[in-house]
């Protein structure tokens, strides 16, 4: 796949007073997880945000964040999208990246939330605290998720070190919990769709338990492309602000978009309870992820926070 980093292509040698962003569009690609969290980046593209500001924007679907950071360190993708811990870990580890825009906020209602811990119908656990010698199933293991789920446990007045945790793929829990392979799930949206309409309930919105306005994922560069084009860097910055806005301001927008580039049913994504898409990423949560992260020992030392926000 064709990339720009280093200066804007012109059209030809003569164009002098040429500025950064004029002439030929970079052309950018982005790693995405096909989910909800992602329809701003969809939207900004449908808007002809990425365009206005001489990009050409290519989203390249990942699995997740382990197939999406070292592609970016590498130089394949330009920017890339994962949840916060994740960037957290990477980081703590050397990896040379850095968040550049923010990507998708928790709502910050209890029991509103696009994601929620859940179990069945007839299960004897009632809160959190009750997962004390029990498995709950996380799409991958030292993210964002066991992050919340523990604290969810702790704020019930559990010990989250009693909890078990094990890895299960999103479109895989709804069956794992009906079977009784977890006792809990921890899911987002549709799937805390399909888990309700099996008469799942929710114990606990973790995202919400963990901060207030729980940043859960962001939108990330390279150092490397940082040093070498930040007006490439400052112009997708700005388009994702754009994006973030109208899809926050514009739900019903955002709903339509989903159906684009995921499977989703139109009649449950007219059910789904929607992220919040702030401009800003809030700082204040991605400490708390870090310092949640250390003393679950999910971090070996203290996050160098500010080293990695914009």
């Amino acid at each position: 796949m064709t990339t720009t980093l280093l200066a804007t292509a012109c059209g030809s040698d003569d164009d002098g007073g040429q500025q950064p962003g004029e002439g030929r569009p970079d052309s950018v690609t982005v790693g995405v997880i096909p989910i909800l969290d992602v329809a701003p980046i969809y939207l900004g593209m449908e808007q002809g945000f990425f365009s206005d500001l001489n990009i050409e924007l290519k989203l390249e679907r990942a699995e997740g964040g382990a197939a999406i950071v070292p592609a970016v360190v590498s130089g394949q993708y330009q920017f890339g999208f994962s949840n916060v811990v994740s960037l957290l870990l990477a980081h703590s580890q050397g990896l040379p990246v850095k968040i550049v825009s923010n990507g998708n906020n928790s709502t910050g209602v209890d029991g509103e939330d696009f994601a929620a811990l859940m179990v069945k119908s007839d299960s004897p656990i009632r809160s959190a605290a009750d997962l004390e010698g029990r498995t709950v199933a996380a799409n991958t293991l030292q993210n964002i998720v066991d992050t919340s789920v523990r604290a969810s446990v702790r704020k019930a007045g559990g010990d989250p070190r009693k909890v078990e945790f094990t890895a299960l793929p999103f479109p895989e829990q709804p069956a794992a919990l009906q079977s009784g392979q977890v006792d809990a799930v921890f899911v987002v949206e549709p799937f805390q769709q399909a888990v309700l309409a099996e008469g799942g309930r929710k114990i606990a919105s973790s995202y919400v338990d963990t901060a207030p306005n729980l940043t859960v994922a962001t939108y990330f560069a390279s150092q490397q492309l940082i040093g070498e084009n930040p007006d490439l860097v400052e112009r997708f910055t700005e388009a994702m602000r754009e994006s973030l806005s109208y899809a926050d301001a514009n739900p019903d927008e955002a709903r339509q978009i989903i159906g684009s580039y995921t499977e989703i049913a139109p009649e449950v994504i007219e059910k789904l309870t929607l992220p919040k898409w702030p401009a800003e990423v809030n700082r204040d949560s991605v400490q708390t992820l870090a310092d949640l992260a250390l003393e679950d020992g999910l971090l070996e030392k203290e996050a160098d926070v500010d080293a990695l926000l914009p």
